[in-house]
């Protein structure tokens, strides 16, 4: 048995992701194979050939595979199916599109964003926005995974493992790219960065957002939102932090004006370290700060900015 690793990437540059869904693929004790699609992509598979317990690669580099559509995706992944026994991926807005598809076609049941890998057929999802853990066994022959990275820690390095090139190409033509918009920042992704400073409903309105500014460019910090304030219209929603939102495991949040709703608590609490700001003494993310500070925001933040 083996299992395979389908790569996250942008075309430029391998996700932390990739990394940590090849360490959660590595707890099911079998070797490892990592589909990396995409084009233009020798460097980065060398790279990925360079991540600890990859045993193989297989690169499908065509301009089919640029923007990884779903369809196209999917029939690539059956293509290689028969040769494994589990197929991973990273719970991302990637894999979520295609790893559904592949499931449904090989008629199995997918088991979505675990955190933890009991052994070969047992694993832990978080259920209820994460207020309980369920332990999953699965009966089917074939596993299909998507791991939420953030529970995972990234690889380390090894001797680069051999790369395939795969000659197969699989253009569903169901669906085709038509443009991309994207928030263009300077500081680090959401989901990557080490350090995530995010505002709540207790910031007011967006203007104020701008307060969060000076620590976050500090800390090199990335700034995340409620869905209160995004709901609110203060910021764009994919700076929504959340069930419904981008889960995060930062080594440090700061969350500020947030009162630390269920869902809210859902895609932050593996952060390392949570320190919250909120003048409310009995708002809900207090139980799962490390750090609590009770006091306005508006006088906390520029002292906490001159600070540092």
């Amino acid at each position: 048995m083996k299992t395979l690793v389908i790569a996250e990437h942008d075309n430029g540059a391998l996700k932390p992701e990739t990394s940590k869904t090849i360490n959660a693929a590595k707890k099911l004790g079998f070797d490892v194979d990592v589909l990396l699609a995409g084009i233009n992509l020798g460097a980065m598979s060398e790279s990925l050939a360079s991540i600890e317990g990859v045993t193989n690669v297989l690169l499908a580099d065509n301009a089919v595979y640029e923007h990884q559509l779903a369809e196209s995706m999917t029939e690539l992944v059956l293509s290689l199916a028969d040769e494994y026994s589990h197929i991973v991926a990273s719970a991302t807005t990637t894999g979520k599109n295609f790893m559904p598809r592949v499931a449904a076609l090989l008629d199995v049941a997918q088991i979505s964003e675990i955190i933890d890998v009991i052994d070969a057929d047992t694993f832990k999802r978080p259920i209820y926005a994460g207020n309980a853990i369920a332990t999953v066994k699965s009966l089917d022959s074939k596993k299909v995974i998507t791991v939420r990275a953030s529970s995972f820690d990234l690889q380390g390095e090894q001797a680069p493992a051999n790369v395939t090139t795969l000659d197969t190409v699989s253009d569903s033509q169901l669906s085709s790219f038509v443009s991309v918009e994207q928030t263009e920042s300077e500081r680090p992704e959401l989901t990557a960065a080490d350090v995530v400073i995010s505002g709540g409903r207790g910031m007011q309105n967006g203007e104020n957002f701008a307060l969060l500014n000076g620590i976050a460019d500090k800390l090199g910090a990335a700034i995340g939102a409620s869905r209160a304030a995004v709901d609110a219209g203060f910021v764009p929603n994919d700076m929504q932090v959340g069930q419904t939102g981008k889960i995060v495991a930062p080594n440090l949040y700061i969350a500020v004006g947030i009162s630390g709703a269920i869902q809210h608590l859902a895609g932050m609490k593996d952060s390392k370290i949570i320190v919250a700001i909120n003048k409310d003494s009995d708002a809900p993310i207090f139980q799962v700060a490390d750090y609590g500070l009770v006091a306005d925001l508006f006088d906390v933040l520029p002292e906490l900015e001159q600070a540092l």
